[in-house]
């Protein structure tokens, strides 16, 4: 869990975003790394489907 802290802390910090109570920097936190898993499900569906579609 201080994984996700830590970078959701670095995300505020990067974007200054308002730096949120505990439980909304908990909540922060998880919203962040679910972001983080789409973005590289999305990427990886993407490089998939056109290296399918490079060698088919």
């Amino acid at each position: 869990m201080r994984l996700i802290e830590a970078i959701a802390d670095a995300f505020i910090a990067t974007f200054g975003i308002t730096v949120p109570d505990e439980k909304a920097r908990e909540r922060a936190s998880w919203f962040i790394l679910g972001l983080m898993v789409l973005t590289v499900l999305v990427v990886t569906g993407v490089g998939i489907t056109i290296y399918h579609f490079m060698h088919d």
